[in-house]
């Protein structure tokens, strides 16, 4: 992150201000890049007129930005009369210390007499060092002022929703309710995009999972809000379908409070408290005291280390009581718990032994070895504690991938058996209450706080829609000839399923945070560049939340495959290799695209889609080149393998770039268009995954045939030497963007966005 000229950080400069989005961020790193260039000169540099006229030309140049700056700066105050005065005094000080550097850089004539009585940098550095802190101070103070602006923005779009919300429930016929609910979807998407560029351009990774968290329900809820409505229209006598929706509008409006409280950054709801210590958090904290002791033995007593491990062990507990948790696994806990316990208490007396008999400050050989031993029994814990409730979570979702409870209760309520339903229920509420508890396992396991409020959020969601799926049930078993009623009693089955699916997900994402592997994936970049399409393409479209419901499925099975490429990529030894680079590419892009289906990332808009869609197949068409290439390696029967894949590949990839030059008029082609060529990148990414698998094999095999027939020749070594790797910061980028250029190109946006 950059500094300021006087040593401060850009995200804390100004005491009062606290810069919480990105784009504050990005708008201020240049900024801070020419003042400091302005500062960081020699205190006596050589005046030749080149020197003298480079001060003045970035003089000039953080003149006329903050000019610029202001001007925007006061249209805004202009535009909010709230934040008149606060923006007003902002601006000015920003002009004034402005102009001071300009005043202080207009040293452009060498022969300007060293006695002429006025202050310029060279004679005055500390009058711009001032002039430098009050400008990042102000420029700094109208941006955070600004983005008050975004916040006011989604405060009154999450207004509008509610205000129709209110009126959604108070319905009492079909075509009142068809009306509202068309504004009502209308202003679903305002606001879905609003808070969606927000939870992009959070900072904080716990309030960016808290946002995705609150806007994933929105997203569900939404339909269920559609079915569960029309039901309760239809069936207006009917107790379960009032209890059905009731429970829809509660959720959605508690989902609304908590974006507003993230937005704002409220302190006042439970969510916005600190989340409850997980085994992983203190295990690492104990493990972290412990081993202070290697560098002072007074800085903690020895009371407080033995009660936090105790902590720990009671934590524990959640795993050993379990009825579900293997005897393997009980074991294991226990036993690791107990031989902590014992090598703690032997640590304790060779600690107190070393401070009461010869007043050591640092650990003793004694103390050194059981502190290793501890955190080895630590290790070894949270290893058994991750396998118990990974294993535990991956059975679960094994055991009701096929759905069986659902198609039961699904196969009673269309027969109207209300006894079979009851028995059906009885067995949802149990899957429900397993799948509750393994949340919380997977919570204490995690990782990373994020993944700790998305499984609260998984544990929540299933709280819930276990008992909505039941009421939608007994409405349908009431009514079984009712469409309507099947029709909501399915939206509330896809829910589940659609849980079930982002569990799997989490599953993995918590495992690639225990291996080592990124818990995060970047999202590639490769937006729209000027004059780079035809004048025919199609107006740029944002899909609406039905759109988007639709598509999450189908975006859901691209984020598993994005996962098994990663998965395969880890497994080259050559990393570098250019058939496992463009696999994870085209992985990347694959993934940002997953991320428009939800309605986050980089891509907003269908024009956005489809540029990147055709990036994705250029990669492809890349990717069969290096395939080519690779089979000149092989002998005849593998190079037919490989050969009949590549052409699969080719032939996927001149599809998907057919479909995405195919111009299209009108709502319902442009969403065909966005689905067929979803559709046409999830197949290429299914042979992506396949031919990972299948080069890598080969490779090794290659690799053994060489080392093989190279034995033997003594001089043989020095032709199988890895060639230099390219500097990774400046050598080929797969995706054309080099850090500064991401900057820049970061700037740029959040340029166009405050005009």
């Amino acid at each position: 992150m950059a500094s300021s000229p006087c040593g401060t950080n850009v995200s804390n400069f100004d005491s009062g201000l606290e810069i919480k989005t990105r784009s504050v961020e990005q708008t201020l790193i240049p900024l801070v890049s020419q003042i400091t260039t302005l500062i960081n000169h020699k205190d006596k540099p050589k005046k030749t007129e080149k020197t003298l006229r480079a001060v003045q030309r970035v003089g000039q140049a953080v003149g006329v930005a903050v000019g610029r700056f202001v001007t925007v700066g006061e249209a805004i105050a202009a535009e909010n009369e709230e934040l008149k005065d606060e923006m007003g005094l902002a601006c000015f000080e920003a002009r004034r210390a402005g102009d001071a550097i300009a005043h202080l850089t207009d040293v452009a004539s060498a022969d300007q007499p060293e006695s002429d009585g006025r202050t310029t940098i060279f004679s005055d550095k500390t009058a711009m060092v001032k002039a430098a802190r009050m400008l990042l101070s102000s420029v700094t103070k109208v941006l955070v002022l600004a983005d008050r602006v975004v916040i006011k923005q989604i405060i009154m779009s999450r207004n509008k929703v509610l205000v129709t919300l209110d009126q959604l429930e108070m319905v009492s016929s079909f075509q009142e309710f068809v009306q509202i609910f068309s504004q009502f979807g209308n202003e679903m998407v305002e606001f879905a995009h609003l808070t969606g560029d927000r939870q992009n351009d959070l900072k904080d990774d716990k309030k960016k999972a808290r946002m995705a968290a609150a806007r994933a329900v929105l997203e569900k809820c939404t339909m269920m809000l559609l079915t569960a409505s029309k039901t309760c229209l239809r069936h207006p006598d009917c107790e379960s379908a009032r209890i059905n929706k009731a429970g829809v509008f509660h959720r959605m409006r508690h989902a609304l409070e908590q974006v507003i409280e993230i937005v704002t950054d409220a302190r006042g709801s439970s969510d916005a408290q600190h989340l409850p210590v997980s085994i992983y958090l203190g295990i690492k904290d104990f493990k972290v005291r412990v081993e202070r002791l290697r560098e002072t033995l007074y800085g903690q007593s020895q009371e407080s280390l033995a009660s936090q491990l105790e902590g720990v062990v009671e934590q524990t507990e959640d795993f050993t009581d379990s009825a579900y948790t293997s005897h393997e696994h009980r074991e294991g806990i226990l036993r690791l718990c107990h031989a902590t316990r014992q090598e703690l208490q032997q640590l304790i007396a060779d600690w107190m032994h070393a401070q009461q008999s010869f007043n050591a400050m640092e650990a003793t050989e004694q103390m050194e070895l059981s502190i290793l031993k501890i955190c080895q029994f630590m290790n070894k814990l949270r290893c058994e504690l991750h396998k118990a409730a990974v294993g535990r979570a991956a059975d679960l979702l094994k055991c009701h991938g096929e759905q069986v409870v659902l198609e039961a209760l699904k196969g009673s309520g269309g027969e109207g058996n209300l006894e079979a339903v009851a028995e059906s229920s009885r067995k949802l509420t149990e899957q429900k209450e397993l799948l509750l508890e393994t949340c919380r396992l997977l919570r204490h396991i995690s990782g990373t706080e994020p993944l700790e409020i998305t499984c609260i959020h998984a544990e929540d969601a299933f709280q819930v829609i276990g008992p909505q799926i039941i009421s939608a049930v007994q409405t349908l078993a009431l009514h079984p000839t009712s469409k309507i009623a099947k029709e909501n009693l399915d939206v509330f089955c896809e829910a589940w399923e659609s849980q079930l699916n982002d569990m799997a997900v989490l599953l993995r994402e918590i495992n690639d945070v225990f291996e080592g592997r990124r818990g995060d994936k970047k999202t590639y970049l490769s937006l729209p560049r000027p004059g780079k399409h035809s004048a025919k393409m199609a107006k740029a479209a944002k899909l609406d939340s039905e759109e988007q419901t639709t598509m999450a499925k189908l975006g859901l099975e691209l984020r598993l495959l994005t996962s098994d490429v990663d998965v395969e990529s880890e497994k080259w030894e050559e990393q570098e290799h250019e058939i496992v680079r463009q696999g994870q590419n085209l992985s990347s892009m694959a993934y940002s695209i997953y991320l428009f289906t939800r309605g986050e990332g980089l891509l907003k808009t269908t024009l956005d889609l489809f540029h990147q869609a055709e990036m994705f197949s250029e990669e492809g068409f890349q990717l069969c080149s290096s395939l080519r290439a690779f089979t000149a390696q092989l002998g005849d029967d593998e190079r037919t393998l490989i050969i009949l894949e590549t052409e699969k590949l080719m032939t996927l990839c001149q599809q998907l770039q057919m479909t995405v030059k195919t111009v299209v008029q009108g709502k319902a082609s442009t969403f065909q268009k966005v689905d067929s060529s979803i559709q046409s990148i999830k197949s290429i990414m299914t042979v992506v995954v396949y031919l990972l698998q299948v080069c890598n094999r080969l490779v090794k095999k290659i690799q053994y045939r060489s080392d093989v027939s190279s034995l033997g020749s003594p001089g043989s070594w020095r032709d199988r030497q890895s060639p230099v790797k390219d500097d990774p910061l400046h050598g080929r980028n797969a995706n054309g963007f080099g850090v500064k250029s991401l900057e820049q190109h970061m700037a740029s946006l959040t340029f166009l966005e405050s005009k």
